[in-house]
């Protein structure tokens, strides 16, 4: 049987308590008491870089004097080393490091004339700087404190303003999907876009990226100007104000509701259909930032027709979307009749507005005369000509075209183009590279017809200054290209800033163009004549591109582009008939496939049917 045993219990014979440390009996009468805690930080076992060597020679004086107990500094000297005096004496540090010239101890040197003078101007550069960081720092300070006034507090409720992302410099914007998600929408596919991008997703086997097999051209429609070469001369001494086009209509038509494309699926050209300008967003999508949809429509005979929303926000352009500062929405309390313009004009909707606008006009306005018109075989299949009302269609025109992708997938997109370009009278911007004394040789694009006219595509940058805009966060020094002081002679370094905030919509028309098989792309620096005035724009400058050479210069890889498309084809091809939508996340970079009701989208249509047969029958 166990037994237990009592262990050794020193007894107390005068008081209570364990006896005094003096007691023979004790077992712990020769022990030290250290006192801790177990909030001290554990430091440096020897610091040879302190001062406190530098005076003393000990190598853990410094330890000892900045870890310490501060109530008892010296009740754990039982614990410390000892070092020998005489042998801290003889111990020598090394140090490696050079010594520096011209020292205290050295011999003076003369110092010249010219290098005086360069150290004084690079002390007044330095003062410089120190003072625009100044006033910058001071202004950023102003606008936190101006935000936290109006959050109720010092540092408002949202945590910290630093961490990943935080500060004035990439506020997060809680965005709004572009179409809400109903219950009885049943999800087929999500698919990561920086994967995507990558090649790392799991769906990237079936992105085949090697270009069409073959291009074939279907039909053309409408009419094509002729480019004004004049607008190539123009520059900041030139400036030439965007006028208002009121006599020109333009036809953003979706694919099921194009005649063309309906004839051509009835007489079996194709099995996938779309327009140029879903195509783009679709191949481009991984740069995209804001929400979007894609309505896509599968027949029973395998057909796929990929459409857009009638009510959608899809052929707005946007403006700064892939800005570190991008425009943010005003707070409707803050808006009164009296600041109303003032407030809402540099909000992303109105600057969606006032981009598109500038677009349209501009592609109309650098164009000659209706004599030097070249119409083609069909007229404008939009336009028409008893409800004109006064109105001409604009100058477009309307190429057709297949796709052979093969595993069967034959693609039939309505691509545009803007306008007809001499073929010596422009000067093209080339974006060639040279490695050592050899040129880089040109890739050809083999979506361009090579023999004819020069086809070309047109589009509008316009400027957009952040600081102008409402409770802005003031501009970091550097980070604000102004166009009418670097476009005429770094053209370049405006380009460059553009490709930083807006590389999704030239992306995009880099696609467009590559898709219409245009042999150039104008593209066209707009900005305002007044900040604060929306309305008024003058043209700075026209720059020409070649598409492909555009898209090497901005990283846009041809066979990524129609990888991606094949991906959403054959998505869609192992669904049944219905209707599907691609939407792709407000907040995330996830593109969403839905498979949805056939009704879906079309309530609002009904509605406003059965309103205006209402009012016929109250006549």
């Amino acid at each position: 049987m166990a037994t237990f045993n009592v262990p050794f219990v020193p007894v107390n014979s005068t008081s209570w308590g364990p006896p005094p440390p003096d007691d023979t009996t004790s077992r712990f009468s020769s022990l030290p008491y250290a006192p801790f805690g177990r909030s001290d930080r554990m430091g440096r076992c020897a610091d040879f870089t302190t001062a406190a060597f530098a005076r003393t020679g000990d190598a853990t004086s410094g330890f000892r004097n900045q870890f310490s107990n501060k109530k008892g500094q010296n009740a754990n000297m039982e614990f410390q080393y000892k070092v020998d005096s005489e042998e801290a004496k003889e111990f020598q540090l090394v140090d490696s490091s050079k010594l520096a010239s011209g020292g205290a101890q050295g011999s003076r040197r003369f110092v010249p004339q010219a290098k005086r003078r360069q150290n004084a101007q690079r002390l007044r550069q330095l003062n410089a700087r120190r003072k625009g960081d100044d006033t910058y720092s001071n202004q950023l300070a102003q606008h936190q404190r101006t935000r936290n006034a109006g959050r109720g507090g010092a540092a408002g409720r949202g945590g910290r303003g630093g961490g990943r992302g935080g500060g004035p410099w990439r506020d997060r914007i809680d965005r709004q999907a572009s179409v809400s998600v109903r219950p009885d929408w049943r999800r087929v596919e999500e698919i990561d876009l920086s994967k995507l991008s990558k090649g790392t997703s799991p769906l990237s086997g079936l992105a085949d990226n090697s270009p069409p097999k073959k291009v074939e051209d279907l039909a053309w429609c409408g009419f094509l100007d002729q480019y004004n070469d004049q607008y190539d001369k123009v520059n900041t001494r030139t400036a030439t104000q965007l006028k208002r086009v009121e006599t020109k209509e333009f036809y953003p038509v979706t694919t099921t509701d194009d005649p063309v494309i309906e004839k051509l699926a009835i007489e079996g050209k194709g099995n996938v259909f779309a327009t140029d300008a879903i195509l783009a967003h679709l191949m481009t999508c991984p740069r995209s930032v804001y929400p979007w949809d894609i309505v896509v429509q599968k027949l029973p005979t395998g057909a796929l027709f990929f459409d857009k929303r009638d009510a959608s926000q899809f052929d707005y352009l946007t403006v700064h979307e892939t800005s570190n500062t991008p425009p943010a929405p005003v707070n409707e309390r803050d808006i009164t009749p009296e600041n109303e313009n003032e407030l809402l004009m540099n909000t992303p909707e109105r600057l969606s507005l006032e981009a598109t606008m500038i677009n349209q006009n501009f592609t109309q306005q650098i164009l000659r005369s209706t004599k030097y018109r070249t119409k083609f075989d069909l007229p404008n299949p939009f336009w028409d000509e008893e409800d004109n009302d006064g109105m001409e269609p604009a100058s477009v025109g309307y190429r057709y075209r297949k796709f052979d992708l093969g595993d069967g997938i034959e693609l039939v997109a309505r691509t545009e183009l803007h306008g007809l370009a001499k073929k010596k009278g422009s000067t093209v911007v080339t974006a060639t590279t040279t490695i050592g004394k050899k040129k880089k040789k040109q890739e050809e694009n083999p979506l361009e017809v090579p023999e004819g006219d020069q086809y070309m595509t047109a589009y509008a940058l316009n400027e957009y200054d952040p600081s102008y805009a409402v409770n802005a966060p003031p501009a970091r020094p550097g980070t604000t290209i102004n166009w009418r002081e670097k476009i005429d002679n770094q053209a370049g370094a405006v380009l460059a800033s553009e490709l930083k905030n807006n590389s999704f919509k030239l992306a995009k028309w880099t696609a467009q163009s590559l898709l219409a098989g245009a042999s150039q792309m104008k593209i066209g620096f707009v900005s305002r004549i007044n900040p604060k005035n929306a309305y008024d724009h003058v043209i700075l400058a026209t720059q020409t591109y070649r598409p492909m050479d555009f898209a090497t210069q901005i990283t846009l890889n041809q066979g990524t582009m129609w990888g991606i498309m094949r991906l959403f084809i054959k998505l869609l091809e192992d669904q049944p008939e219905g209707k599907y939508v691609i939407m792709r996340d407000p907040n995330r970079a996830i593109v969403r496939i839905y498979g949805v009701p056939l009704s879906t989208f079309e309530e609002s249509d009904e509605e406003g049917e059965g309103s205006d047969d209402d009012e016929e029958e109250k006549e």
